[in-house]
């Protein structure tokens, strides 16, 4: 077990958290502001998209690469500089660092390395979009985005969907109507919202139903990034879930979601296993003995 004390050991640099705005820039704090001042450096996902911000509120701090594709060589020295004394923020294009980003990596870095890590509150899509969704808020759980191979994706959708908190997903423009068709198909029919461009002048929601959100996507010219709020199972789905699949046999059962749903073999004994709390090997004998 570790417990942080920030700042206690004066000779260890501090690795910032730094939210950005999502798109109103009247949505960065004043403490943002002053830290990516006082820090000696700061890492960014896009040093040109994130320069613009900087230049905005006249801020001189130097810029560092730090991104998805070379994080793994970067965030190790990063982490040594702050372990000589250095403090460094880390931002992201906009929003949250650590969420669905790469700085998820440099924090957990810091942790190993005993380096305090400090976190700023400020712009995030995710909690916005939930808000203003209309669905229930008491429960929820952030997804991300899905995988783009719709195997994966069915995996994942399929893990998902005897939950009863709100699903919160990110989505791009041009994979929102292929995602939505497969969320439905996996999850059903349910209440959803669709929050575009948060925080800008064409700030959009759409609600209805996923079946409804699709005909949208559809008939519309899709554009901008996407939060995709889809409310929870209802324990009538969750008792429908147990029982789809009791006149279908072991063999049948496997192929539907091979068939249907873009499964793997190996993930979809695994799923049967699970359905009817039998053991995996008893269903992978019955499928391939059959």
């Amino acid at each position: 077990m570790k417990v942080q004390k920030s700042f206690s050991d004066t000779t260890l640099g501090t690795l910032y958290v730094v939210p950005t705005p999502i798109g109103n820039l009247e949505d960065m704090t004043y403490r943002a502001v002053q830290t990516l001042r006082d820090v000696n450096s700061i890492a960014a996902e896009d040093t040109r998209n994130t320069k613009k911000l900087l230049n905005h509120f006249e801020i001189q701090t130097g810029l560092v690469s730090y991104h998805e594709h070379n994080k793994h060589s970067k965030g190790p020295h990063l982490v040594e500089l702050m372990q000589e004394g250095q403090s460094i923020a880390v931002v992201s294009d906009a929003g949250m660092p650590a969420i669905s980003d790469p700085g998820a990596d440099l924090v957990a870095l810091a942790v190993e390395a005993d380096v305090p890590v400090v976190v700023l509150p400020g712009a995030n899509a995710a909690l916005p979009a939930l808000a203003g969704s209309g669905l229930s808020t008491e429960q929820f759980q952030f997804c991300g985005f899905l995988p783009r191979k719709k195997k994966d994706r069915a995996e994942q959708l399929n893990e998902l969907k005897r939950l009863k908190a709100t699903l919160i997903f990110y989505e791009s423009p041009h994979r929102l109507k292929e995602m939505l068709t497969h969320t439905e198909e996996i999850l059903g029919d349910r209440k959803a919202t669709l929050a575009r461009e948060l925080t800008k002048r064409y700030e959009e929601y759409v609600r209805g139903t996923l079946v409804e959100l699709i005909d949208w996507a559809t008939e519309e010219h899709v554009r901008g990034e996407f939060c995709v709020i889809i409310e929870g199972a209802s324990g009538e789905e969750e008792d429908a879930n147990d029982i789809w699949w009791s006149d279908l046999s072991i063999v049948e059962h496997v192929e539907h979601y091979i068939e249907k749903e873009g499964m793997r073999s190996k993930d979809a004994i695994k799923q049967v296993a699970v359905d009817r709390k039998l053991q995996k090997r008893d269903v992978y004998q019955t499928y391939h003995v059959d």
